[in-house]
């Protein structure tokens, strides 16, 4: 039984732990300015040879630069007078010179309402341009011990009324060092990452069974090609009845490997406390080239520049959350959506030692009580034999 388990041990995947080397982290709020009407979030995560740079900021829209840097001393420099004017272009940089080795952006633009209007028409409901929200101060939310901060806002102009009992959120929580999320949908993460939580909480839908889309745009440097990739898997250990991770990676065509990517299952949570009963159907609406005209955000305009439109790629995928009559967030009026995003690959779950041990238990029995059986057959042949006297 022992050799047919080890064997059996020795052919399946090992798991793989996250980690990729821990980090010191540390997380600063307007850097350089004293004022709270609007809001940037630098993440800095030290290593031993290089420091990524997460820049969170809800001016002109929801979005965060990834800035990967050589050695352990690189900053980050804002001109506040031009970040906050019409034309932001160079007024965010890092220091030194030519210390960065990559520069990427994920871009939240916008949130569609829609909802079934016959058997196969959809009627949408005017959208939510999260350009014109109007963001609180995060300056209270930062929280320097769990690593964690939230941005959160109403629509400048709100008719409907949608929102007069509600928000929507992005929180932001950021790694020193590999593991898993307790909470569902339970992401692996590695200490080269952070993870992104977007929230509908109290927004009345405008429809009966309304769904809802979310809007991301990547913006990748020249050379670079987005992919949208679906990885199926049979295990759903960690996420029970979720059996698909999807990744918005970024890599050059001579590259096996991505330089940063945008991760997430195909899954959200209509509880602020998710169980697997509280599940929301995740569907991405496939990937598409993208203008430039479409990242209203002045954080990326100001380390891009006006001109990175005609280099750089833009990409854009539409995320829509809900079933087919979106009968869960009519019932709670809640939805969470998360998402990794980092740098170099994005993690992969692998079978934990606990289903491995099972498999090999429930794959060795039969082969252990086949060798049994035949060790059997093979004595009571031989017994068989040796009731007989030779004949001389």
């Amino acid at each position: 039984m022992a050799a047919a388990v080890g064997l059996l041990l020795l052919l399946l995947p090992l798991p793989v732990v996250a980690g990729g080397g821990g980090r010191r982290v540390s997380l600063q709020y307007n850097p350089g300015w004293n004022g709270s009407s609007v809001n940037v979030l630098h993440v800095r995560a030290v290593g031993a040879a290089d420091t990524l740079h997460y820049v969170w900021s809800s001016i002109g829209g929801p979005a965060v630069l990834l800035l990967a840097t050589r050695g352990s001393s690189s900053a980050l420099g804002i001109d506040w007078s031009r970040l906050l004017s019409p034309d932001p272009a160079g007024a965010v940089w890092i220091e030194p010179p030519g210390s960065v080795t990559h520069a990427a952006a994920v871009v939240f633009t916008k949130v569609f309402e829609y909802s079934e209007a016959g058997a196969q028409e959809e009627l949408f409901y005017p959208t939510y341009d999260l350009s014109n929200f109007t963001w609180a101060s995060i300056n209270h939310t930062l929280n320097h011990t769990a690593l964690t901060a939230e941005f959160s806002g109403v629509p400048a102009a709100d008719p409907s009324g949608s929102f007069s009992n509600g928000s929507l959120a992005f929180r932001v929580t950021a790694y020193e060092a590999g593991g898993r999320d307790e909470a569902l949908p339970s992401l692996l993460h590695t200490a080269n990452s952070s993870k992104v939580e977007f929230v509908l909480a109290g927004v009345a839908p405008r429809g009966n069974g309304s769904r809802f889309a979310l809007q991301v745009a990547a913006v990748e440097e020249p050379g670079l090609a987005p992919a949208l990739r679906a990885l199926r898997s049979i295990d759903d250990e960690y996420t029970p009845t979720v059996f698909e991770v999807l990744s918005l990676a970024a890599q050059a065509q001579n590259e096996s490997s991505a330089r940063s990517f945008l991760q997430w299952k195909a899954t959200a949570y209509g509880s602020r406390w998710p169980r697997r009963e509280d599940r929301i159907r995740c569907r991405s609406q496939g990937l598409r080239a993208a203008d430039w005209s479409l990242l209203t955000s002045s954080l990326v305009r100001a380390y891009f520049g006006d001109g990175a439109g005609s280099s750089h790629g833009v990409s854009a995928v539409n995320i829509s959350f809900g079933g087919e009559e979106g009968e869960v967030y009519e019932e709670k009026r809640f939805l969470s959506w998360s998402a990794l995003l980092g740098f170099g690959p994005p993690p992969q779950d692998t079978f934990s030692p606990l289903v491995i041990s099972i498999m090999a238990v429930a794959l060795g029995t039969p082969v252990l009580l086949l060798l049994l059986g035949g060790c059997v057959l093979l004595c009571a042949r031989r017994r068989r034999y040796s009731e007989y006297e030779p004949i001389n």
